[in-house]
């Protein structure tokens, strides 16, 4: 199966007053395309900096990050937001919707902000409404939505640009168990039907049965 994703001797540190703090020592992965994998590990032990260093939010203070091939940190600033808006998407626990912007705005944003005009991608934001089951609240406002219908607009949000991979910090980590199981089942099916390759961090063993592998971290390390 093709590599999607490539990390090398990946280390992130940072200097806290005299003190060097260690967040990952030496991390070695790689993920295979189409994979669905649940990152886990206890409170502090780099989940969430990992993901944002695979995703580009951040930066390793050592190693090598490739994305399809494409090592992050040789790209400019302008060709990583590039990436970042159409080769990954990104969900987090507080949704990060735009309070004032209708659902089906929220869900437009990303692909207005890459210069895509609404009429072209407009079928496609249906389809994805339509998929996440959230289409007759289009013209909602985040607040008058449930959690579970903000978390599916942050997941048709962060597909409309067709993205390869999706990252999923916590995403039912402010969800009931009963919405939060809608949300792993929903992002087991994107995972399925779609073949977009998912890193998800999650403190639940019972969530990572809807993945294929499971990545564990310990006090910066992936434990064997």
């Amino acid at each position: 199966m093709c590599k999607i994703i490539d990390a090398k001797g990946v280390n992130k540190s940072f200097q806290l007053a005299n003190q060097k703090v260690e967040v990952l020592k030496n991390v070695n992965l790689e993920i295979s395309k189409g994979e669905f994998i649940s990152i886990m590990g206890p409170s502090g032990s780099g989940k969430s900096t990992l993901l944002y260093l695979l995703g580009g939010l951040d930066k390793a203070t050592m190693g090598t990050i490739r994305i399809s091939g494409v090592e992050m940190n040789k790209l400019g600033d302008k060709d990583q937001s590039s990436m970042r808006r159409n080769n990954i998407g990104f969900i987090f626990q507080a949704y990060n919707l735009v309070e004032n912007l209708t659902l089906e705005e929220n869900i437009l944003l990303p692909a207005l902000l890459d210069g895509k005009k609404k009429k072209n991608v407009m079928k496609r934001a249906e389809e994805l409404m339509r998929t996440v089951g959230i289409l007759e609240r289009r013209d909602h406002t985040p607040r008058e939505l449930s959690g579970g219908e903000q978390q599916r607009t942050a997941i048709a949000r962060a597909l409309i640009n067709e993205p390869d991979i999706l990252f999923a910090d916590e995403p039912i980590g402010n969800l009931d168990s009963k919405t939060g199981t809608g949300i792993l089942k929903l992002l087991q099916q994107i995972n399925r039907e779609k073949g977009i390759t998912i890193l998800m961090v999650t403190h639940s063993e019972e969530s990572t049965r809807y993945g294929n592998r499971i990545i564990r971290l310990k006090d910066g390390e992936i434990a064997v």
